[in-house]
């Protein structure tokens, strides 16, 4: 007979997972300090989910794992956690924070003496090492369950593979967007946004009929490509993909309208069906939720792109920018793509917004698959030479001077294919700024790409990044606000806070400086660049014992190193000297 003790029970639950970000390295800092403040986070996390119906199954060391009832009290919890524990860090400079990492799945779990086990427990504490510090990770089987049930809006980051487990992962994070007291409040709080002068049009990811994981891609590619051909006409400001697809699933027009500050929503739902597509798209005024104009389109496959096209034709007229209209300015797309190519294409670039060591490498690959499938086309170059350049930029390449070759290649033949392409504009920039120091010639193909698409906020950013490696502060900072107010959403805008870092830094506001780079370090830990600016700016002023703390974060990201074997970018020598100074001061050695 087996014992009460050791018998195993079954049941579904919500899984609720957290541990400390970079636990080890405060630890090391300051052992006494760590602890003392992990008592006193562990003490709100408990009353956290005590309050919201929750069971602690099990803790070690800074980790907690808990059980809910519902999915819903699981993410209302971990919300109210990460509330609670950033009000609790605020007086904390950010390098000594105890930042959580929250992970929610919904699944089955066995129960024995009162700890949770089984796949259910091992996906939520995968999902947890995903999410960001301070941020919160959901399972596909736990944001089926919250997402209409919760005023919230997660980022979906696609198929996760993660150790230990089999199959990948599909995950949704949420972050919080901890820039209220930031200089530039205007133009990156969200709710304060003015209407701009022109009209101004978010389209929120279509819906995808069908349900299944496979067709969602599809359905936001075509999103994509509505929001690059508006993009392309200068009297409108179109919110960049980035940040309206955080907006997922939402249906408050109103408020999004309001965390965007645009005047008209576009919303739509896609169904493939073979070799058929069926799409919906409705325009609407965002202050009243009212709607101007509706369409359906049912159409053979083969169609896809005049489809796109007739919609973005009726988005205009309907703005009643007529104007447009009269002088020509609509964009046409000058090319037929493949459908295999457009739809491996979409895959590439959904990669290469993760910007993690593993999704570049994957980008990569699919890039040379597109090449493989079809020659002519310059998607294939283009996403190779994207790819290379971020793994190089943010030093994740195992070769990088290979990896730089094969950039440079990659994004001259997409150059060669398709020179009216503004992500391949851009994607050149970035490779003569970011890897080989040719900053003119990088700032011509930055504009280029604006001429383009005025729209473009990722070319606004690097061009702004590089304004401020020219010692150009304040076009820099003007630039990357452009940037910020087309993009406010980006999962990549720490590469936006680490340009204002810079161009505060060698402006000499060194207070501003370190204001940005810590508002970078909460967005991207493991990103190197605003460690460095942050450790300089401390030094500058003075702050000696926080800026040896901010140089640990630094050599967490890159062990290691002294100031010689810094991988900076080949940008303006007297500006990477003055930071070298700063991490001298810092006790960096040389």
């Amino acid at each position: 007979m087996v014992s009460t003790e050791h018998r195993v029970e079954r049941h579904l639950a919500a899984i609720f997972a957290a541990d400390v970000a970079g636990y080890s390295r405060l630890m090391e800092q300051d052992e006494v300090g760590t602890l003392r403040t992990l008592t006193a986070h562990r003490e709100i996390i408990d009353r956290m989910i005590a309050e919201h119906g929750g069971r602690i199954a099990n803790t070690a060391g800074d980790s907690v794992l808990a059980e809910f009832p519902s999915a819903v009290d699981a993410v209302q919890c971990a919300v109210a956690v990460q509330d609670a524990l950033a009000q609790a860090n605020q007086d904390t400079s950010v390098e000594r924070r105890l930042r959580f990492r929250i992970g929610v799945h919904v699944g089955d779990v066995m129960v024995r003496s009162g700890d949770l086990l089984g796949d259910g427990v091992n996906i939520a504490a995968r999902l947890e090492s995903v999410a960001e510090p301070g941020g919160i990770c959901l399972s596909e089987a736990a944001y089926g369950a919250v997402r209409k049930a919760v005023p919230l809006t997660f980022t979906d980051l696609g198929p996760q593979k993660v150790k230990n487990i089999d199959e990948p992962i599909r995950a949704f994070a949420f972050s919080q967007m901890d820039i209220a007291s930031s200089p530039a409040q205007a133009v990156s709080q969200s709710k304060v946004l003015p209407l701009p002068d022109k009209p101004s049009i978010a389209v929120l990811p279509f819906s995808n009929l069908k349900g299944n994981t496979e067709q969602e891609h599809f359905a936001e590619g075509i999103t994509d490509d509505i929001i690059t051909e508006l993009s392309r006409i200068s009297a409108f400001l179109i919110i960049a993909r980035n940040s309206t697809f955080t907006f997922k699933g939402t249906t408050d027009v109103q408020q999004v309208g309001q965390d965007l500050g645009v005047r008209y929503i576009v919303e739509g739902s896609v169904r493939r069906a073979g070799e058929r597509v069926r799409v919906n798209v409705h325009l609407l005024e965002a202050s009243t939720g009212n709607h101007i104009w509706g369409e359906r389109y049912d159409r053979p496959l083969a169609d896809l792109f005049e489809v796109q096209d007739d919609i973005t034709r009726s988005i205009v007229a309907s703005t009643q920018t007529q104007v447009v209209l009269n002088e020509g300015l609509v964009a046409e797309r000058h090319e037929r793509p493949d459908f295999h190519t457009w739809d491996m294409a979409k895959r590439g670039w959904r990669e290469i917004y993760q910007l993690t060591r593993e999704s570049l490498e994957k980008a990569r690959e699919i890039g040379l698959a597109i090449k493989q499938h079809d020659p002519t086309s310059p998607k294939g170059p283009q996403i190779v030479a994207t790819a290379a350049y971020h793994l190089v930029y943010m030093g994740f390449a195992s070769d990088p001077a290979a990896m730089r070759d094969e950039a440079l290649a990659e994004a001259r033949e997409a150059m060669r294919l398709d020179d009216r392409d503004e992500y391949t504009q851009w994607t050149y920039g970035n490779v003569l700024m970011g890897l080989l120091g040719r900053r003119e010639e990088a700032i011509a193909a930055y504009k280029q790409a604006l001429e383009i698409n005025p729209n473009f906020s990722l070319s606004y950013g690097s061009l702004g990044t590089t304004l401020a490696w020219e010692g150009r502060s304040d076009e820099s900072i003007a630039t990357v606000e452009t940037a910020i107010r087309l993009n406010p959403r980006d999962p990549s805008i720490f590469f936006r806070y680490t340009a204002l870092a810079l161009a505060y830094f060698f402006k000499q506001d060194y207070q501003k400086a370190r204001d940005w780079a810590q508002h970078a370090i909460a967005r991207r830990a493991n990103w190197w660049i605003p460690w460095v600016v942050l450790a300089a700016s401390l030094a500058r002023l003075n702050k000696l014992t926080e800026a040896k703390t901010a140089l640990s974060g630094l050599l967490e990201v890159l062990p290691n190193r002294i100031i010689s074997t810094l991988p900076f970018p080949p940008l303006g020598q007297a500006q990477i000297d003055s930071l070298r100074e700063g991490l001298r001061m810092a006790g960096l050695p040389d």
